[in-house]
């Protein structure tokens, strides 16, 4: 698989620039892999395909507000800082992202607020957008924290081209997040309504959580014609055991495990034991999923529609069989499909 085959033309007004106003009524399309059937329904039917002791599991990462606009020092100029990664909590060292980079060079200073009880300053280049900054902060530890999420903005992707709006630190998070750690969302939890998982929990349906901070790494570009020769930026992922026990009784009950989201998945993938059951797992992965691709975990895979070339096509491409998702694709855009972020649905199902 090279990285040409995963192009095609996305207009721009097919890219969802809001969520549905219910969370559940989104479009859903399903894909039978077996027979290669293609039916339209709205999320909240997702239910219909699944059974008392089936296992959803969901990616329970919180987005923390992790864009923020400072002024560099003497000139005054506006930059953007979109946080990624603590790397010390003792000594306030963030990789950030710094938009425009050519303005910002090792030693320069950004005040993040009228007072200067906020300011960075730049210790490291590490890409060409990528700096490591010290903040010098006078406080405790949670003070700072506060006081960078009260700064903060909610870490709307670029392909909405419009300002945060108030409604947006509440869609853009899913109902169940509790881990607080991810710069983006996890966009097929988007979906599921309080409604929906009390549905699910009078079915018998039940849900497992795992935990993966999502980094800009799983949206990050690829660059390279040879898919092989990409690689992914580590992200932090926690299986705990009562997930694995939850998981690893499904499978051995031959019951549908399915997989919300790309980022489930690939915590799912990354912790797999010999005998093709489901290990705890606290840790770093770069796992980078392309067809073809053998699956050890999921039944079924919950998930977007997604943007050319991007590694989330290809591993929805990767479980749906490429063929196949292509023609959904097709389909997709002829039928009014929303994509992206605030997009519509897919459910791959045997």
């Amino acid at each position: 698989m090279k990285l040409s085959n995963f192009g095609y033309n996305l207009p721009q007004d097919r890219i969802a620039q809001y969520p549905e106003e219910n969370r559940d009524e989104s479009k859903l399309m399903v894909l039978h892999r077996k027979s290669g059937k293609i039916e339209h329904k709205l999320f909240k039917d997702v239910i219909d395909y699944f059974d008392e002791k089936d296992v959803f599991v969901m990616n329970d990462t919180k987005v923390f507000p992790a864009r923020l606009y400072g002024n560099k020092e003497k000139t005054g100029a506006r930059i953007e800082v979109f946080l990624l990664r603590e790397l010390n909590p003792t000594t306030k060292l963030w990789d950030v992202l710094v938009d425009p980079a050519r303005k910002i060079r090792i030693g320069n200073k950004l005040y993040f607020t009228e007072d200067d009880s906020l300011v960075a300053e730049v210790i490291d280049n590490t890409t060409s957008r990528g700096r490591t900054l010290r903040f010098l902060f006078d406080g405790t530890y949670e003070e700072f924290r506060k006081k960078l999420k009260d700064l903060g903005e909610t870490p709307l992707p670029r392909e909405l081209e419009r300002d945060v709006e108030e409604n947006d630190e509440e869609r853009y998070q899913t109902i169940f997040a509790q881990n607080e750690g991810a710069v983006a969302a996890p966009v097929a939890g988007l979906h599921f309504s309080k409604h929906l998982l009390k549905r699910m929990e009078i079915k018998g349906i039940d849900v497992a959580n795992v935990t993966m901070h999502i980094g800009l790494g799983t949206f990050a570009p690829v660059e390279v014609e040879d898919l092989s020769k990409h690689k992914m930026d580590s992200e932090q992922a926690f299986i705990s055991q009562a997930t694995c026990d939850a998981v690893n009784e499904a499978i051995d009950n031959k019951r549908n495990v399915v997989a919300v989201g790309t980022t489930t998945m690939r915590t799912l993938e990354s912790s797999v034991s010999s005998d093709g059951h489901l290990n705890t797992y606290d840790g770093w992965t770069s796992k980078f999923i392309f067809p073809p691709y053998d699956f050890s975990i999921a039944t079924a895979m919950i998930t977007n529609f997604h943007p050319p070339k991007s590694t989330l096509m290809m591993q929805a491409a990767a479980f749906a069989g490429y063929d196949f998702l292509k023609e959904a694709y097709d389909i997709a855009l002829k039928e009014g499909y929303r994509f992206s972020t605030y997009g519509d649905a897919m459910l791959i199902i045997d």
